[in-house]
């Protein structure tokens, strides 16, 4: 086989796997998005619903508080302040502080995740300990009982390798039991 037949069986190739990709890619993949976006239940009323995927802080003592976030859901992204730097430790100690003082624990009661970001600043995600803390708060405020609150808790409460309780999921459960 000479060279110049060598060069055009490998671009006819390479060719054919361009043509391959560009439908898969170009076409198939983008159809297939679109299709599942049109997938019924994914809107409620005609409105958006929200997702369990990402925290959603609600106004209200009867709401569950998710961990502190310094973004906003169009502009995702961690504080990118290290534990080295000076204001972190003052914003962790007057975030400790607030978190007591509405919860009506000591300081030391504070789990480490109520006053410390997550790296994109929009996990759902709490642990039990800091959900512990503010059953007092939400049973008060919605009419619950405690006892009803922290079965709540329990049901919204899972994870693979650490166990975390999901804020905008039982803050949805709330709702539906108040």
């Amino acid at each position: 086989m000479t060279s110049v037949e060598n060069f055009f069986k490998q671009a006819w190739a390479g060719l054919r796997i361009l043509l391959v990709l560009t439908v898969v890619c170009g076409v198939l993949y983008p159809m297939a998005v679109w299709g599942v976006s049109r997938i019924p239940g994914l809107h409620a009323n005609a409105e958006a619903t929200d997702t369990t995927l990402v925290a959603v802080a609600r106004e209200g003592d009867q709401y569950f508080v998710p961990r502190p976030s310094a973004a906003t859901l169009p502009a995702s992204g961690g504080s990118n302040k290290g534990e080295l730097n000076e204001d972190y430790d003052k914003v962790i100690a007057e975030r400790r502080t607030e978190i007591a003082r509405r919860e009506g624990v000591a300081e030391d009661q504070v789990p480490q995740d109520a006053v410390t970001a997550s790296a994109s600043g929009l996990d759902p995600h709490i642990s039990p300990e800091y959900a512990a803390i503010q059953v007092p708060r939400v049973a008060r405020a919605s009419g619950l009982s405690e006892e009803k609150v922290r079965e709540l808790v329990s049901a919204s409460t899972g994870g693979t390798f650490t166990t975390t309780v999901n804020v905008t999921a039982l803050n949805r459960a709330i709702d539906a039991a108040s």
